[in-house]
């Protein structure tokens, strides 16, 4: 097969690892800097090029798009999909679970279990939203918010308060900001387990090296191998199934009324086999092997 990997470039890790797998075992590959590409838009007649050539003949695309550029990257992983290239993640599925209140919303709708979350545009109503999750301390986060970036926690209620407040001065694009209840039996420690195909492949706790509460490894939380609960693993498969990605890296905490869900990334680093010693990069290139050939149709373009 012909197959492109949409990424920033050759030299990532994951990216890396999808390449050689994939040349391994007989494809033709082409990395695509998406950021670089321009799309085409007339009747019948959809088009991507990248660097002066049109992108054509490929099997299937493979999307590594960054939190940052999820509008731009959608767009072209759309503009493929219309042109009947299989991907692996939709845009649709990249888009929804970008959006943190979206994807809260989605999960709980699907039964999965979710920190108790609530969502306001005005900071006068925090005593009530405090209520409602039980008191503080609570978590608040941008729902754009990615790596851990913009999430606070927030240990009274002038606190929580006060950085309300700033969010919604520096917020003027409109993004939701969500509060959540605090998981203090896993403050600090969570787990990522690596869905491809509704099974997951590899799984880690990530635990913060400090008194941090994330323990995001972008933080500097280290690492080690996990084995989930059955309640675990099927809470995992049902995260990445909720956000109809076929890859995924669902992020849960452990707690008194069982595993939680966190987040749903659609472009899941690597740095898990590092730390598992399981290949994830092979899955994946089999999964599009099984599931290439019978087109897209089961991936339909939305908002």
């Amino acid at each position: 097969m012909k197959i492109a990997i949409l990424s920033n470039g050759t030299g990532n890790y994951s990216t890396k690892r999808l390449k050689e797998v994939a040349i391994a075992r007989g494809h033709e590959v082409k990395v695509i800097k998406y950021r670089e590409c321009y799309a085409s838009i007339e009747k019948n007649n959809p088009t991507v090029s990248y660097r002066g050539e049109d992108l054509s003949g490929y099997d299937a695309i493979i999307p590594r798009i960054a939190s940052y550029m999820t509008r731009y990257g959608t767009a072209i992983v759309r503009q493929l999909e219309m042109q009947g290239v299989y991907t692996i993640s939709s845009s649709i599925a990249i888009t929804r679970s970008r959006d943190k209140l979206r994807s809260m919303q989605l999960l709980a709708k699907a039964g999965a279990g979710v920190p108790k979350t609530v969502f306001s545009r005005n900071s006068t109503d925090i005593d009530d939203l405090i209520e409602k999750l039980g008191g503080t301390p609570v978590i608040i986060k941008l729902a754009r918010g990615t790596h851990g970036n913009g999430v606070v926690l927030a240990e009274s209620k002038k606190a929580a308060k006060s950085v309300l407040q700033a969010f919604y001065l520096s917020n003027d694009d409109g993004t939701n900001i969500l509060i959540q209840e605090f998981i203090k039996e896993s403050a600090g420690t969570d787990i990522r387990a690596f869905v491809v195909g509704g099974r997951v492949v590899a799984s880690m706790k990530r635990q913060s090296l400090d008194d941090d509460f994330r323990s995001n490894l972008h933080k500097g939380g280290e690492g080690t191998i996990i084995k989930l609960t059955e309640e675990e693993r099927k809470m995992a498969i049902k995260a990445a199934k909720a956000m109809g990605l076929n890859v995924a890296g669902v992020d849960m905490m452990r707690s008194d009324r069982g595993p939680l869900i966190l987040e749903v990334n659609a472009s899941p680093g690597f740095g898990i086999e590092k730390v598992t010693g399981r290949d994830v990069a092979t899955p994946i290139i089999e999964y599009i092997e099984r599931n290439a050939k019978r087109g897209h149709k089961k991936d339909k373009v939305g908002a």
